[in-house]
């Protein structure tokens, strides 16, 4: 299976940017048109998983949710493509002329609990950046995964397209163990899960790595911070969507402002549970109707509590002080550090990017929401008139 992915990169190079363009809106219809049997399978899925269970809202499919995902692979359909572009052109005082050029990776492998959609998000931006991808999805999730290849493999197949660009393994930890040693034939592994998973694969994987943290999220009230404001922003981050990584987990609040506690929580008052000033919790990723809440004495604390427990993920800060903002975005270390919004925008389709493929943590590398151009490397191009070296 990964000698077949690999060698379906050379099919990829030979398809043009319309080609791919066209492949991906017949999939978007098809996730439509087959959405019966999609969910059919999905249903066995989550007959398996206990609703209680924080994965099962990831792990469910919905007709809107299928809508969705076919509305954002139709919008990277319309994005110009991450590839070709020049990054760096010069000619030497040699006469050497060079030009670093985007290309794709290759072959990009993605490890992945219960969530069907990034079947369809991964094949999307692998396939637009052109490249092969090899899925790993979790056992909680494989009738779906498997049922969303299918489909892909059909409009593949339908236009002469080698199905091999895009592989699902089986649902079991031995091919986890064979991709994270796929030296040769994967050019990078996205891991997209809990800490458990991302520890794991980073612990043991012989390919490139690329860590998509977990999300331990924090939104700071300030002493300047707007009551309605604040209240709208906690609640959307906390409880439009509680099992993704972007959900608010603790609630930082200035001590000038604990008289307005009751007021800011009152949307969520009878959905969430709230823990006062649990230290055992505060490096908890919820996934869950749950939420921290920690009293700080300032801006200063408040920034020195993120610093110790944030995962590097999205911070936010509710304020009407300007230089209060500016100096939270400056020194909180994260991803992405929002001012007077919620976190739940951190996601590439809100930020214009199309699907994504995770969201990055680390530093090296791409960061934050990952989309086409992080899905790019870069080559050398040297041209010359039979110069060499002295």
């Amino acid at each position: 299976m990964f000698k077949n992915a690999k060698a379906s990169c050379k099919t990829l190079n030979n398809i043009t940017d319309d080609q791919r363009n066209n492949i991906l809106l017949a999939v978007a219809d098809a996730i439509v048109a087959n959405s019966t049997t999609l969910l059919e399978e999905n249903a066995k899925d989550l007959a398996k998983m206990d609703r209680s269970n924080p994965l099962y809202d990831r792990l469910q499919l919905t007709e809107k949710r299928l809508e969705d995902i076919a509305a954002d692979m139709r919008h990277v359909a319309t994005l110009p493509t991450p590839l070709g572009h020049i990054t760096n052109k010069r000619t030497l005082d040699n006469g050497l002329r060079l030009c670093r050029i985007s290309v794709p990776f290759g072959v990009i492998g993605v490890i992945y609990e219960a969530r069907p959609n990034v079947t369809f998000d991964v094949f999307s931006l692998c396939f637009k950046s052109g490249n092969a991808c090899v899925l790993k999805g979790g056992s909680d999730a494989d009738n779906s995964n498997q049922a969303a290849i299918k489909l892909i493999h059909k409009v593949l197949r339908d236009n002469a397209i080698d199905e091999n660009v895009v592989t699902l393994l089986p649902a079991t930890h031995e091919a986890t163990g064979e991709m994270l040693g796929a030296v040769g034939f994967i050019d990078v592994c996205i891991p997209r899960g809990g800490r458990r998973l991302i520890d794991f694969v980073r612990d043991n994987a012989r390919i490139p790595v690329i860590e998509t943290g977990a999300g331990v999220v924090h939104a700071y009230f300030d002493k300047d911070g707007d009551l309605a404001m604040g209240k709208a922003i906690i609640n959307n981050a906390k409880t439009r969507r509680v099992s993704v990584c972007n959900a608010l987990d603790t609630l930082l609040i200035h001590k000038d402002r604990l008289d307005d506690l009751p007021e800011l929580l009152a949307p969520m008052k009878d959905k969430v549970t709230f823990y006062m000033n649990d230290e055992e919790k505060y490096d908890t990723e919820f996934m869950d109707y749950k939420m921290n809440i920690k009293t700080v004495n300032s801006l200063d604390e408040a920034i020195d509590h993120i610093a110790k427990h944030g995962s590097g993920h999205s911070e936010a800060i509710i304020t009407q002080n300007e230089a209060a903002a500016r100096r939270f975005q400056r020194e909180v270390d994260a991803a992405c550090v929002y001012w007077n919004a919620p976190t739940s925008f951190t996601d590439g389709a809100q930020f214009g990017l199309g699907a994504e493929i995770g969201i990055s943590t680390q530093k090296l590398g791409p960061r934050g929401p990952m989309a086409l151009e992080e899905m790019t490397t870069y080559k050398w191009l040297i041209e010359g008139e039979g110069q060499v070296r002295g």
